[in-house]
């Protein structure tokens, strides 16, 4: 059974920076392929990174030079290093498979002063 454990999230200022980590389970994790999602109120769901089983990645034009995705194999563990947070980040994140597969509970980024 597949599962994704969010966490990291929080309440930050505008300018500061978060990490989120995602413990996956369930799926090879070293041969797939995995991203970032985010889901605010007002917006659908939306990829904002992405990372091959060998390492290359993508980002949203919105998070590009701000955010970095990595991946642990040995640990089965997803990342997202999140810099120059604004408002407009703030969001549930998930992480996810490429295409996707059930989902987590996320984890809660809020950017506010």
């Amino acid at each position: 059974q597949v599962q994704f454990v969010e966490s990291g999230g929080g309440l930050v200022q505008p300018g500061e920076s978060l990490r989120l980590s995602c413990a996956v389970s369930g799926i090879v994790f070293r041969l797939s392929k995995m991203g970032w999602y985010r889901s605010a109120p007002w917006n659908q769901r939306e990829l904002v990174a992405s990372i091959t089983f060998n390492g290359n990645t993508n980002y949203a034009d919105s998070v590009k030079g701000r955010f970095t995705i990595s991946r642990d194999n040995a640990k089965k563990t997803l990342y997202l290093q999140m810099n120059t947070l604004n408002a407009e980040d703030t969001a549930v994140y998930y992480c996810n498979t490429l295409p996707e597969d059930t989902w987590g509970q996320g984890t809660q980024v809020t950017v506010s002063s």
